[in-house]
């Protein structure tokens, strides 16, 4: 594994962008009267003053380190960074002395404690803060801190200023950079956060060093550094290396310290970098998310969502730049702004009801600094946030926190999740579940290629389960097109397993024929040498019919391999198959049917996770693989659609019967054609070239005659 499977603490990032960094220098002048407020800023405005004003006259506890993730000191080192963050926003807003005085309180208690603090007492398998266990956070509680300090610090008696700086916010910043050199150089958001606390204090003690250091790495060589991770950490569409998850994390980091960098030294027009990249990566992750979460991809947790304090930061600032009133709609369902004047713009913005729809869009979002390592693909049914949603991952490792899941896919219907993506096997700080970090469930099965919907060949994970070797590889994408009313995509990687060439070609249809939207899955798959060829379905849910005939046992469970996932999987039962099948599962009053066809599936599997999991940290979830054996190829066409509706309420389920009601595949020549047969007797079919030119017509023979189309697919016609 990669040196950066490290143990993030995601959730201590939570705070840490709920307000654009301060003003030196607070207003004169308390706020216009309440009701010239406008309302989301005044109902932010009082969540704040609820948390820091009965604080105000208490003794702030400043506890020595001794607890992991979830425990007390841990959790008081987190509400403290919050304090000194609010109180300073507060005092900017309202001039109330108050607030500065407690920022001043608390800061000259971390000067007397923090000077002599040795290395974390909990560190486990990364490098360790001395506030907390890991680095990482005591990055975070920086980045928060010093912009609270800077925004009452000329409340501050000189002397007082003296103290704090110089037992506080300098050898923090000394211990972030020189003393953790390895973290601070890093291409990863661990570095982007060490960074940017560094830069930000350099700013607000006036220390140009600490901000060269910052923007140019340690030597100074613009190897590393702000400019750097800006270059190699997003690609040229804004999408963030990690995945959504941790793209929503790392722009904390980001969008704060260019903030900084704005507003103290605006001639670098760090916001315009690499063509306005910052703002084009608030865009992207947006639109990484469906009904208001993210998609779980990589090492996710899966309730985060587009109401994270992270992107409330961001679309404020990312709308004080474009003023696109789009973006308002999304301020409107994080039902909050940020503490400053990008967030007073905002909300007003939302008063005089300029909002308009967020446009949720098919598109593909291009992986790697220069775009050229993947993408991760959407296909959407329509611009609601709610309406149908394909997510097609074809892109790098991901770094560390990757899984090993190459051309993997999701599908989102009615507002849920249909098919599922795992996330990572995490316990959030819960303290109980291994000091809340990674549990070891994630490199056993979180991050296998079975615990996705991709295929797995011989029981092996992709890359042998190596991130370095993942890392070193990645798919190519072979097509992204809109004609005819299909959406399709489809991409190739050729070193996931010695000898196997592997290709996925996906289409989200909605044509008159069908009456809705529905998936096509094509799969190809070619290796020397007989194979094993899985390929799993994992769904939510319950199964309710199938021409498939299951036999299980009843008085007993068997895990269905030994490594690489298998082991965590109970084997619930098996059919035989021949040519064809049908799975049909019903969950939250939507019923989904996969119907496929394949000469070289034997036997479908039941599976049911939460096999050799003593410690119960697994979650029950349930999926049905397609496997084929003793195989030199795999090829499979199927069909899913999601219809009807149920209501226990009112006792009725309508719509019961799926449109589709079988799918047959042809080859020829290397092309692939695929019909769908529908239950009105209509049929709909379409051809697969895998050939990119977009001009070059395909013709493949079938007992019914030939059928031709033009580029990569199409709607396939019969010629007379």
């Amino acid at each position: 594994m990669s040196k950066f499977r490290l143990h993030l603490c995601a959730g201590l990032a939570v705070l840490a962008l709920t307000g654009q960094a301060a003003a030196a220098t607070p207003p004169k002048a308390a706020p216009a009267a309440a009701a010239q407020v406008p309302p989301l800023f005044a109902a932010t405005l009082a969540k704040s003053r609820a948390f820091v004003d009965p604080q105000l006259r208490k003794t702030i506890d400043v506890p020595v380190p001794a607890d992991a993730g979830g425990g007390y000191t841990h959790e008081r080192h987190k509400d403290n960074y919050r304090l000194i963050y609010e109180a300073g926003m507060l005092y900017r807003q309202t001039g109330d002395k108050a607030y500065a005085d407690l920022v001043k309180r608390v800061l000259l208690d971390y000067a007397k404690l923090y000077p002599s603090l040795p290395p974390h007492p909990k560190r486990a398998n990364q490098k360790p803060g001395r506030l907390f266990w890991q680095v990482l956070n005591d990055s975070v509680w920086l980045v928060n801190s010093i912009q609270g300090y800077e925004a009452v610090k000329d409340a501050i008696p000189a002397t007082d200023r003296a103290t704090i700086e110089a037992g506080v916010f300098r050898p923090m910043a000394a211990f972030l950079s020189t003393g953790s050199a390895s973290t601070f150089d890093s291409i990863h958001n661990h570095g982007t956060w060490a960074l940017a606390a560094v830069g930000m204090t350099g700013y607000a003690i006036g220390d140009q060093g600490l901000v060269k250091q910052a923007l140019y790495g340690l030597d100074g060589s613009g190897k590393s550094g702000f400019y750097r991770q800006l270059d190699e950490l997003f690609s040229p569409d804004g999408y963030y290396a990690e995945g959504p998850y941790y793209q929503r994390y790392a722009l904390s980091p980001f969008l704060l310290f260019a903030q900084s960098i704005q507003r103290h030294e605006p001639s670098r027009k760090i916001l315009d970098y690499r063509d306005g990249v910052l703002r084009k990566a608030v865009y992207a992750n947006l639109q990484q998310s469906y009904a208001g979460l993210l998609f779980p991809i990589n090492d996710a947790i899966r309730d985060k969502g587009i109401d994270t304090p992270e992107l409330v930061h961001g679309v404020a600032v990312t709308y004080a730049v474009t003023h696109d009133p789009a973006l308002l709609s999304i301020a409107v369902q994080q039902n909050a702004v940020v503490l400053s004047p990008e967030g007073l713009e905002v909300a007003a913005a939302i008063a005089r009801g300029e909002a308009k729809p967020f446009p949720f869009a098919s598109m593909k979002l291009r992986d790697g600094a220069k775009g050229d390592k993947g993408a991760l693909v959407i296909l959407r049914s329509g611009p609601k946030a709610k309406d149908q949603a394909l997510v097609f991952k074809a892109t790098s490792q991901g770094m560390g926190h990757g899984h090993f899941d190459k051309l993997s896919w999701q599908f989102y219907d009615a507002g849920r999740e249909v098919l599922t993506d795992y996330g990572a096997a995490r316990f959030l700080n819960v303290e109980a579940k291994a000091g809340g970090r990674y549990l070891p469930e994630n490199d056993s099965w979180a991050q296998q290629t079975v615990s996705h919907n991709t295929l797995v060949v011989d029981e092996k994970s992709q890359f042998g389960a190596d991130a370095d070797i993942g890392e070193a590889h990645w798919p190519t994408i072979l097509a992204f097109d809109v004609k005819d009313g299909i959406q399709m995509t489809a991409a190739t990687i050729e070193d996931a397993w010695p000898g196997v060439r592997y290709r996925r070609a996906m289409a989200l249809i909605n044509r008159p024929e069908t009456g809705r939207p529905i998936v096509l899955d094509l799969v190809r798959a070619e290796g020397g040498g007989k194979h094993r060829f899985d390929l799993p379905l994992h769904y939510a849910g319950q199964i309710v019919d199938s021409g498939l005939k299951f036999q299980g046992g009843t008085s007993e469970l068997k895990p269905l391999g030994k490594a690489y996932g298998y082991q965590h999987l109970w084997d619930r039962g098996r059919a035989p198959v021949k040519g064809a099948g049908r799975v049909a599962w019903f969950n939250e009053g939507r019923f989904y049917d996969y119907v496929f066809a394949s000469t070289d599936v034997d036997q479908a599997v039941l599976t049911e996770l939460g096999a050799n999991d003593p410690d119960y940290n697994l979650r029950n979830e349930r999926a049905v693989i397609l496997r084929g054996d003793e195989r030199d190829g795999f090829v499979l066409a199927g069909v899913l659609e999601a219809h009807g509706s149920y209501s226990a309420a009112e006792e009725y389920a309508r719509d019961t019967i799926a449109a589709v009601k079988a799918v047959e595949r042809v080859s020829e020549n290397g092309a692939d054609l695929v019909t769908i047969r529908l239950s009105s007797g209509k049929t709909l079919t379409i051809g697969v070239s895998w050939d990119p030119d977009p001009a070059k017509r395909h013709r493949v023979m079938t007992p019914g005659g030939a059928y031709a189309w033009t580029g990569f697919s199409g709607l396939a016609v019969r010629e007379q």
